[in-house]
């Protein structure tokens, strides 16, 4: 897929207050501080697309973005952000399980996963409840080119393991860096097939 135009839409506190309209939506989310930001600005291919901080946790509303007029990319608050208040993890919690459980538009939900770490239990509790909830999914390893390959194998295949004490079988993985770009091919080739399998 050649993305030939990206463009903020707008932002909401609630899902009520979504833009509306009969678009496929490709959710990105994931534990504050995993690179969603970086990510999103590699495969939309435009620097400054979705706002970039150094301080973990910043992305507190739902972000819209359209893509070549014919889909929308969807920026999520993120979750396990320990230095948020108690209200604050509430509200955020709310708003991420109103989108994924009542937004009709979500077509499918990018579950970004840091691969420099050891399984975190917040990502596992977070899949295991997309699990419960019958909510569509796919795993996004980032930072890829931030550590070796052979820590890189054993904390990716970790998380493998971890999974399958879960899960029947592994939802679709892939594996990406928003500096060297890998893995954006694939994403972008996989939404371009998911948009052609709904016509």
């Amino acid at each position: 897929m050649i993305i030939k135009q990206a463009d903020f839409i707008c932002s909401s506190n609630k899902t009520e207050q979504c833009p509306q309209h009969k678009l496929p939506e490709y959710a990105f989310i994931g534990r504050s501080n995993v690179g969603k930001s970086s990510l999103i600005n590699m495969l939309a291919n435009k620097k400054k697309l979705a706002k970039i901080s150094s301080t973990p946790g910043k992305t507190r509303l739902i972000n819209h973005f359209l893509i070549n007029n014919s889909w929308y990319l969807v920026d999520l608050p993120g979750y396990g952000y320990a230095k948020a208040s108690k209200t604050e993890r509430s509200s955020f919690s709310k708003i991420i399980i109103d989108y994924i459980e009542r937004r009709e538009e979500m077509t499918l939900l990018f579950v970004l996963i840091d691969s420099r770490l050891e399984p975190q239990k917040a990502d596992t509790e977070f899949i295991n409840l997309l699990g419960k909830n019958g909510v569509p999914f796919a795993i996004i390893f980032t930072k890829t080119d931030k550590t070796g390959a052979g820590k890189l194998t054993v904390n990716i295949e970790a998380h493998k393991k971890l999974l399958l004490e879960s899960w029947e079988e592994l939802p679709l993985i892939f594996y990406t860096s928003s500096e060297t770009k890998a893995g954006r091919d694939d994403v972008l080739n996989y939404i371009d097939e998911v948009n052609r399998s709904l016509i």
